[in-house]
Formats: structure tokens, C-alpha cells, sequence
């Protein structure tokens, strides 16, 4: 039994990825002289070969231990990942408008700024079901807001491609979460939480105990969460369109208009009728060169900056040792979350029984063609909780599996599983009902305009009496209801590994080696509401979306010392994939080497290939359309060229995205190179700094509206807004201009989008991590640690022959920063531990993509006190010093800063009692 359980560690190396060793090695002897130059043996994320070795290997990894999490502060998974500095990408915050339509609750990992859908997530190793609704509508992905930070061991990062080892799609990286694995005895921790200007409050409990008792083994996790919302009127930087730099005029809450865009006045008395609506902040407004309308500054802030959430996660290891060299395991886990946002308040305009949304009518009794457009107030939907977003969301994983090791001396370490994984939600989108909203507001319709737009003709007065109506909460709940999805995604895998450290001897040491063979099946099915997908909601036609793939693959790795000082390694891997009706592979594979001229210095180097089967959603959405709203750039800089883009009457057009899956895609290719160096003169100091380049060719992605709409417009106007000549005969104008659908009149109407492999994306910089470990015998144990990431270049081409964008440029769309960083220094005396975290942001483009915004940085402060060594108090203090968003005086768009890398949360205060039941202190 007992050496059963000293190859967990080698058995479950592929999963364990920065495991300590607890297997049997045959290592030098070491005088204390070497031994105190350096640190603990593990086995390095990477590799499914166990083998002694210093902490570093071929291609760097980032490790953050449970704590870690405590001493910084981060109060989640997503908090967490955003202080990694390779986590480069602009992800969906909790407040984001394209996560609560597409995927509302899901947060995302983007290693490189790759994308989500490059990134591979694992938990103890294993893979874990994609969330079921595609990222921006686009692209399958990982949800990493269900794993529970409680529950953590550590969170081990590999920034590189590891498609070799792990598989096809570790493309940008791996990320694994390693939950607790022992226990000594039963921990309670509980952590309670509020903000210094309210709302957001929050209660975490996580309990973990652990058993041993003869051949039987195990431990087991649970985590209860309770999250209250925080709303947008509870911050002061974004509870009014009066906080707009650029245009502090009120929303349009009523607003009639004319063919041309004229505003037609309501009068005071309309609005003054109106005034009790949105908490009695609906008054008669005017927009300069438009006209007047009932309107209201606060509004804007009906919206979720945090989301209520009530959450269980659970999570068990279990082992049975059939004798002293195999061993049975089964690991489970599960999560429940019960998930409630606020987007935005419901809005209603006219839209014909085909989805038209032009709003436009003929009023037969002005003669005139109209527009109409309200929104619909707290009062009149019976309050905000009528007008959440519901994800009732399930997910879990299954592996049993056997274990153990055979062979002469137990040189073979082997181990065969099965992993399911699903993950199911039901999600209620609240939605105007378009025929009975039109009845309710306009009547029967009563004829067809003259004219080549044949506009329908409704009789509704000259006084627009029924547009500036108070509804009653009954009346509302005749025009309105849920739009159900009921989405599922699963994975089903059969795996077999075989390991060794010592394959044979060469004259430098053993050679390691390991072997694995996998085999399955995923897929998933959007299952959404059938009326979803017709023209019956305002605003929304949505696409289904279902199928599945099978996979094989096969790979190798070996490890070989070619000198005392000189260790080589190298993977290879191949890969198959089946689904719509045809099939492909590709051998991957990765070289590495690890040099060391003399003990405290290595010097390393890895090269990688990956390739990357299409997202199942790329290849099977079905056609549909989104609703999103676009810049009209062509009309904005041709017929109001002094106008920013945010005051252009132009800008935010309701517009239809036409979208379709592609069965054509190909699979999507990539090479990775780092090279760097470790540096240890003494015991307690370290620094790494590596160079990486990411080059990924093929890549697949659905097409953006906005470069669309930015092209189309360079394209047709000769020039970029910059100035720069623009070819209208180049491929990227061909098809910008084909893509755009405009009327007779020159009026954008949208623009048909699909997913396509485009051309390439390159990027590369430099990482740095350093920690010095400084202990005295008077003032107690300093520690400090820093990270920081440098993009020297990130660079996209959407088709060949076109010209390369550099992502990183201010003019480029995309906002991403050039470097980020994290620096900490933690104090511990007796039995005080007390830990101050900076976190980097590096400038972003602002909003008018002319310039950048300046760089940032955030403070998070902690405490932790052990009143005995069983029972611990801890307190911790996000952002410190109370800071907001980087300032942008350019940021027209609600909530007038970048919620992709900021938000308004302010200060934080969270109180955590540990409390430990038997074994070992804490």
C-alpha cells in the first residue's frame, strides 16, 4: 500500500503537471555545499516523465499556490488568471453586453492573446466540457469562472504550444488547476466580503477533510458561494449619461423620428406624463441637431457590474489499493451555480413579421413615415428582477481509472482512464415579443405605403398618444417573456500512459520515457429556444447549432542526458480527427534542450509545432442572425467628416449580422519557440527570462463586423482615416465591400460575416520572473517575487497579399496591452504573515483608436494572523487605494471605460476564518 501510493506523483504526471515528487528516483550524491545551491525536485508541467530535476525545464511555467490566492487576493478564478502576465488577451468581464447575450456567467483564459478557444484548461489534468454557448457567438471555449478557487492547490501555467503532450488544441498553452489531493484532517474556511461604497457583498465556505484507513484512501471538497449583485447606479463613474466624456446627452427613452432621422417633438406634457419612470428621472430632452424627446440620464445604469450568483462545487479523489503495485482511483467533480445578470432594460421598435428592423411605418394620420422607439422603465416591468438573465448551469466529470507499476524493480509506471465530462444550462433571456408589442403599440396594420419601400401603414394618431403611455406591469407581461436555452456540451475520453525514468542507461544518467494513447469523442447542441429562431423576438434571430467529432492520437516523449551538464527531451504526437463527413491528422511534435555550464545557471531552449481541429461550432452553426450595432465609418467620414466617430449620427446602427457555419474549414497550424535562461547564484534568489514566439497560420475566427464596416469604408474612400493610400482592388477590399449590405439609399442595413481560416497571427516578447527569499533572525522572513511580460510584436494578416496589422498599434481595433506585470513582497514574523501585490497594465488605444490611454497599476493588501496553529484569521484589501479606470476622454460608449481590463468595483474588504480539525498545523 504504501508504495502504491509513492507513484501517485509519476502516475499522474501528465495531470500533475508541477507535482512534487513523491516517487523513488536514483539521483548523485550531493555534498550540503550543493545541496543549499538548490531547490526542491519536482515534476515540470510539459512532461509525463518523472525524473529529478531542478524546478526549471525546457520551456518556462508559472506556479501559484493556494497561497498564493490567499496572500495576493484574488477572490476567484478569473481575479486570479488576470494577474498572470502571459494572460494577454481581452476576455468578456461580468459586465460585458456580448457575454450576457452569448454567454452570460462564463469568464475565459487567453494566454498570448490567441483567443480563448487556444488556450487548454484542465483540471487535475483532465480535460473538462467546454462552456456550451459559443464565445461571442463564434467560438467554443473554457468557462473558468465555475472552478472553485477554494478548492485550489495550485494553478500551474505553461505559455507555449504543448499540443505534443497534451494534445491538439494547447496551442497558446496549458493552464491546470490541481485541486487538493490529501488530507490530514478537516478544514472550515470561511471568507466573507463587501465593498467600501456597497453592493457586491459575498460569503464563501469551503470545507475539505480526507481519510486512510488501510487499502482505502481519499479526500473530498465542497465550496458554497454567495455572490450579490453589484448594480451600475451604485457607482458614481457610470450611473448617468452625464458621466459620458464625449456626449452627456440623456438616453432615448422615448424617441419618435422621421425617415431622415428628424426627432419629432413630444411636448413637455408627453414627457411630463412620464416623469415618475425610471425613478423619476424622465424628463423632456434634446439632442443638438436632432430634436427633442423624452429621455433619462440614469437609465444607463440599469445593468450588473457583478452578478448574483449562488453556487455548490464538490470535489473528490478516492483510491483503493488492490495490493502494494495497483491501485483503482475515481475522481469526481461537480458544480452548480444558480447565475442571475442584468444586461441592459428591454427596448421595443417596430420590426415586420420578416425581422425587418429599419422601425419604419406610415402613419396615416400625419402622412409622415415614422420611427418609434421606448424603453421599457423598472416600473413598468414590476421591478429589475423581472428583467434578469437566468443561468441555471450543471457541470461534472468522471474518471475512474487503475494505476500502478509492473517490470523489474517497478521501472514501468502505467495507468489507464476514462474521462466523461458535460456540462448543461438552461438559460432565460428576457425578450419583447415583436407581433404583440406592434399591436399593442400601433394596432392593426392597415395597408402598404406607395413607393418602391412599401412601407406598412397603421393608424396611431397625430399625438403618438400610445408611444408615451405608461405601461402597467400586467400590460407589460403581455408584449414580453423568456426566450429558453437549454445548450449542452460533453467530452468522452479513453486514456492509456506508460512511463519510465528509466528506459536505459546512457554514460550521462537514464534515459525517460513515456508513451500515451487516447481515444474519443465531443460534441455539443445549442438546443435554443425554437422561437428564437424565427422573427418572432425584437431584435433577435437566432442559429442553432449542433455535432460532434471523433478523435484518436498517439504520442511519445523522451528524455535523454547526452552529457552530465546537457539534457535533451522531445514529444511527438499524432492527432485524428472525424466529423462532417470528412476526416484529417497531423503528426505534431517539440524539441528541447536544458544546458548547464556550471550549477547555479541554465540555459534552455524549446521548439513546438500544434495543429488545431476547427471549433464544433465554427464548423456546425447553423445560419442566423446577431443584432449588434456598427459604425457606419463610409457615411460618418464622407457626409460628416468633422464629427467623432461617437457623435456621427452614423455610428451605433442597429444593423443584422448574417452568420453561417463553414464545413469547409481547415485545421489551423502553429510553431512555438522560447529560449531563455535560469539564473540561482545563491539558495534564495532566482530569475528566469525567456524570449517566446507564437506563430499560428490558418487560424480560424468569424470575421469582424467593425474591421468589416472600418474597410469597407478605407476601401470605397481610397484612404485610411490615418491617411494612408488603400487599394480598392486588393483581396481584403473585394470582400469588405461584397460583405456590406446597404440600401438604395446608401443606408447600412449589415454585413454577412462567416468563419474563415485566415492567414496568420504572429506574436513574441520576452518573460521575467524573479524571487528573492531574504530570512533574518530579528525582523522575521521577507519574501519577493515579480513577473513581467514584454509583446515586442503581435502581428495579424487576414488573407495573403494583405498588409499586416500590428495588434499592438493604436489604430488597429483591438485593444490589447504591450506588457503587463505583477510584483509582490510579503512579511512573516512569528505568527504574522502580511503580503502587499501590485498588478501592471501597460497603456491601452483609446477609445477613439488615435492615440493611447496611460498604464495602471493596482494594489492588493493582506494579513493573516494564526491565533493557534489550528485556527487562522485573515484579512485582505483589494484595490488598496481605491483606484478607477484609466481615465479616456475619447470613451463615448456606455460605461465610458474598457470593461475588458477594468471595472468600477473600487475598494474591497474580505474576512477569512480558517478553522482545522485534527492532523498537522496549519
Amino acid at each position: 500500500m504504501k508504495h502504491v501510493k509513492s507513484i501517485i506523483g509519476v502516475l499522474t504526471a501528465g495531470s500533475s503537471l508541477i507535482a512534487l515528487s513523491a516517487a523513488a528516483q536514483t539521483a548523485s550524491p550531493q555534498s550540503a555545499e550543493e545541496t543549499a545551491t538548490r531547490v526542491d525536485e519536482v515534476i515540470v508541467l510539459g512532461s509525463r516523465i518523472p525524473r529529478q530535476i531542478d524546478t526549471e525545464g525546457p520551456a518556462p511555467v508559472t506556479t501559484i499556490t493556494s497561497e498564493d490566492i490567499l496572500r495576493n487576493g484574488y477572490q476567484s478564478v478569473p481575479d486570479l488568471l488576470r494577474a498572470v502576465t502571459q494572460n494577454g488577451g481581452e476576455t468578456q468581464s461580468q459586465q460585458s453586453s456580448s457575454g450576457a447575450s452569448f454567454t452570460p456567467g462564463a469568464q475565459q483564459v487567453d494566454l498570448r492573446g490567441l483567443g480563448p478557444n487556444h488556450t487548454l484548461v484542465l483540471v487535475n489534468g483532465r480535460r473538462i466540457a467546454d462552456f456550451p454557448l459559443p464565445f461571442q457567438g463564434q467560438s467554443n471555449f473554457t468557462d473558468v469562472s465555475n472552478i472553485p478557487v477554494g478548492l485550489i492547490e495550485r494553478v500551474e501555467v505553461l505559455s507555449g504550444s504543448a499540443s505534443a503532450i497534451y494534445g491538439s488544441d494547447a496551442i497558446a498553452g496549458v493552464v491546470n488547476f490541481v485541486l487538493k489531493k490529501s488530507a490530514d484532517g478537516t478544514r472550515f474556511d470561511f471568507r466573507s466580503g463587501f465593498t467600501e461604497d456597497g453592493g457586491g457583498e459575498s460569503q464563501r465556505l469551503t470545507i475539505t477533510t480526507g481519510w486512510d484507513r488501510g487499502a482505502f484512501h481519499g479526500v473530498v471538497g465542497v465550496e458554497l458561494l454567495n455572490q450579490e449583485p453589484l448594480w451600475a447606479y451604485d457607482r458614481e463613474i457610470q450611473d448617468s449619461t452625464k458621466d459620458s466624456p464625449v456626449n452627456t446627452t440623456a438616453r432615448r427613452a422615448f424617441l419618435r423620428f422621421d425617415d431622415v432621422d428628424d426627432y419629432l417633438d413630444p411636448g413637455d406634457a408627453a414627457c411630463a406624463a412620464l416623469s415618475s419612470l425610471n425613478g423619476g428621472t424622465t424628463y423632456y430632452a434634446n439632442r443638438p441637431r436632432y430634436g427633442n424627446f423624452c429621455g433619462s440620464d440614469e437609465s444607463i445604469g440599469y445593468g450588473t457590474i457583478l452578478s448574483e450568483r449562488q453556487g455548490v462545487n464538490a470535489y473528490s479523489a478516492i483510491g483503493y489499493a488492490l495490493n502494494d503495485r495497483a491501485e483503482l482511483f475515481l475522481d469526481l467533480q461537480f458544480s452548480h451555480s444558480n447565475l442571475k445578470l442584468f444586461r441592459d432594460v428591454q427596448t421595443w421598435t417596430y420590426q415586420d413579421e420578416n425581422g425587418s428592423e429599419d422601425g419604419l411605418f406610415v402613419n396615416a394620420d400625419t402622412g409622415l413615415i415614422e420611427g418609434w422607439q421606448r424603453q421599457f422603465s423598472p416600473e413598468e416591468m414590476g421591478g429589475l428582477a423581472r428583467g434578469f438573465t437566468h443561468n441555471r448551469s450543471t457541470s461534472f466529470n468522471i474518471t475512474p481509472g487503475i494505476k500502478g507499476v509492473f517490470g523489474d524493480g517497478d521501472k514501468w509506471a502505467y495507468e489507464v482512464a476514462f474521462n466523461h465530462a458535460e456540462y448543461r444550462s438552461k438559460v432565460r433571456f428576457p425578450q419583447i415579443i415583436a407581433s404583440a408589442a406592434n399591436k399593442f403599440f400601433l394596432g392593426e396594420q392597415i395597408g402598404v405605403g406607395p413607393g418602391p419601400e412599401f412601407y406598412p401603414i397603421f393608424a396611431v394618431g397625430e399625438d403618438a398618444d400610445r408611444l408615451y403611455q405608461p405601461l402597467t406591469p400586467a400590460e407589460y407581461d403581455q408584449i414580453a417573456q423568456h426566450a429558453v436555452y437549454e445548450p449542452r456540451s460533453r467530452t468522452d475520453s479513453l486514456s492509456a500512459s506508460l512511463s519510465t525514468s528509466d528506459l536505459f542507461q546512457l554514460p550521462a544518467g537514464p534515459v525517460g520515457f513515456a508513451a500515451v494513447i487516447e481515444a474519443g469523442n465531443q460534441g455539443y447542441e445549442l438546443n435554443p429556444d425554437p422561437l428564437a429562431l424565427i422573427p418572432y423576438y425584437v431584435g433577435l434571430i437566432d442559429s442553432d447549432g449542433k455535432g460532434d467529432r471523433d478523435h484518436w492520437g498517439v504520442g511519445y516523449e523522451l528524455r535523454a542526458p547526452l552529457l552530465s551538464n546537457l539534457e535533451f527531451s522531445t514529444a511527438g504526437r499524432y492527432d485524428h480527427y472525424e466529423f462532417a463527413d470528412k476526416g484529417f491528422g497531423k503528426f505534431t511534435y517539440n524539441l528541447g534542450l536544458e544546458y548547464r555550464p556550471i550549477e547555479t545557471l541554465m540555459f534552455r531552449g524549446a521548439y513546438g509545432t500544434g495543429f488545431r481541429a476547427p471549433d464544433l461550432h465554427y464548423v456546425f452553426s447553423g445560419p442566423g442572425n446577431t443584432h449588434p450595432s456598427g459604425d457606419d465609418y463610409y457615411r460618418c467620414r464622407t457626409e460628416e467628416p468633422e464629427e467623432d466617430i461617437g457623435d456621427c449620427s452614423y455610428s451605433g446602427e442597429s444593423i443584422v449580422a448574417h452568420r453561417n457555419g463553414n464545413r469547409d474549414l481547415n485545421p489551423e497550424t502553429s510553431k512555438s519557440f522560447n529560449a531563455g535562461l535560469v539564473w540561482q547564484p545563491i539558495r534564495n534568489f532566482d530569475l528566469s527570462i525567456d524570449y517566446f514566439k507564437v506563430e499560428l497560420t490558418n487560424q480560424v475566427r468569424d470575421m469582424s463586423i467593425d474591421a468589416i464596416l472600418r474597410d469597407e469604408a478605407d476601401c470605397r474612400i481610397g484612404q485610411t482615416a490615418g491617411g494612408s493610400t488603400v487599394d480598392p482592388n486588393s483581396p481584403t477590399c473585394l470582400d469588405a465591400v461584397a460583405r456590406v449590405e446597404r440600401n438604395p439609399a446608401g443606408e447600412l442595413l449589415g454585413v454577412f460575416i462567416n468563419p474563415i481560416n485566415i492567414a496568420k497571427e504572429t506574436t513574441s516578447g520576452v518573460d521575467v520572473a524573479a524571487r528573492w527569499r531574504i530570512p533574518t533572525e530579528t525582523f522575521g522572513r521577507f519574501n519577493l517575487s515579480a513577473a513581467y511580460t514584454w509583446v515586442d510584436n503581435h502581428d495579424f494578416q487576414q488573407y495573403p497579399g494583405d498588409p499586416t496589422i500590428d495588434k499592438l498599434a493604436f489604430d488597429s481595433g483591438y485593444y490589447i496591452p504591450r506588457d503587463k506585470g505583477t510584483a509582490s513582497v510579503s512579511w512573516a514574523l512569528d505568527k504574522l504573515t502580511a503580503t502587499i501585490q501590485g498588478q501592471y497594465l501597460g497603456k491601452l488605444p483609446n477609445y477613439d483608436e488615435d492615440a493611447y490611454i496611460s498604464d495602471s497599476w493596482m494594489f492588493n493588501a493582506s494579513a493573516q494572523y494564526d491565533l493557534t496553529d489550528h485556527v487562522r484569521l485573515s484579512m485582505t484589501v483589494n484595490n488598496l487605494f481605491d483606484e478607477g479606470p484609466v481615465k479616456d476622454p475619447t470613451y463615448s460608449a456606455y460605461p465610458y471605460y474598457d470593461i475588458s481590463w477594468f471595472d468600477s468595483v473600487g475598494r474591497s474588504y474580505y474576512f477569512q476564518l480558517t478553522y482545522k480539525f485534527g492532523g498537522a498545523g496549519l
